[in-house]
Order: C-alpha cells, then structure tokens, then sequence
C-alpha cells in the first residue's frame, strides 16, 4: 500500500493538534500563540478617560498583612488581576515582569489575585516572577472592576485611568514605555 504525501501531511497536521490537547508541548504552544497575539495596550484617549475617586480599598500584602490602597493616591499605579489557573494570565505576566522591573521605583504595582497564597507561591516561584503579588478581599467595595480576569488598569497621578485592557496585553513595548516615563513624569 503506498501513502502519499498528501495523507503524510494530515496525519503530521492532526498530530501536532493533538498534542495542543495532551502533551506538555501544546500547553507551551497556547502559552507562546497567547503572547505572539498580545498588543500593545490602547491609551484611552483624554475627554474620555474615567477617574478613580475612592482610594479607600483594602488588600492583602504578600506577607498576607492588610493595607489600604489610599497609600498609593497621588501616584502613578498599575493593577492588573489575574489568576495563576489562567492560561492567558500567564502568557501576559512575562511582560509585566519586564515593566516591573524597569519602573518598580516609579509606579506601584499591584498584580491582584483572589487566590489562596500556596498555589499563587508556588506559581511565582516555577516562573521566576519577581513582582509583589496582591491579594484581594472578597466583597470588599473597589474602584474597579474584578469580574474580568485578567484584566489590567494603568492610573495616572490625579486618578485617571488611562489604560484599561480586558484581555492579556504587552507591557513590554515602547509605547508603554514612553507613556509611563511621561506619566511619572508628570
């Protein structure tokens, strides 16, 4: 019996789409096809930008300490929510982690999950993720939106959100980089 070239193909062709769905190397696959189709995220534009004005919002620390987001009032801040279960979270955290690393002593970063410490720990450490973690408080009141996860808000120094993405995004592009060297500037 000869095989051609053609049935070749399609064998290898439903092979690889297998392997997306049960081997190690489709999960690296959607984590890579996540990240080559995450953009730059869209400034909004200034007549239409909303403001934040109540900063009394409690979180939990790292250490699981309480504090109150009005700390961060006055200051340019980035919040971003996430899940360490969530395929797209961890495509768009190794950007964050470069924009972490480049403005951590200008900005504040609060990288916001609703999970248990244990997984979230072990996540950070399996990815090499240096950022603070955040934890949030269920049913306490905030002044966004935590229903979309992951989603990401970029607030100037007088509380206006001038970015807010749904979806995963890249933090790590020059567009960001100029608008947050203006923003801290500011």
């Amino acid at each position: 019996m000869k095989i051609n070239k053609k049935t070749i193909l399609n064998v290898v062709l439903i092979l690889f789409i297998l392997s997306f769905f049960v081997t190690p190397i489709g999960y690296y696959g959607k984590i890579w096809l996540n990240r080559a189709f995450a953009f730059s995220p869209e400034i909004i534009d200034k007549g239409e930008q909303q403001k934040i004005t109540d900063y009394d919002w409690k979180l939990k620390d790292a250490e699981w300490n309480f504090f109150n987001f009005e700390k961060s009032k006055g200051k340019v801040i980035f919040i971003n929510l996430w899940a360490s279960w969530g395929l797209p979270s961890e495509a768009e955290l190794a950007s964050i982690q470069e924009l972490y690393d480049k403005y951590k002593d200008g900005v504040d970063f609060y990288i916001i999950t609703n999970e248990e410490r244990a997984p979230v720990e072990a996540f950070m450490e399996e990815h090499e993720f240096t950022f603070p973690v955040t934890y949030l408080i269920i049913g306490e009141k905030m002044p966004i939106d935590p229903s979309e996860v992951p989603s990401s808000y970029l607030i100037d120094r007088s509380g206006s959100i001038v970015i807010h993405e749904e979806g995963i995004s890249d933090w790590s592009t020059n567009k960001v980089y100029k608008l947050m060297e203006r923003l801290i500037a500011e």
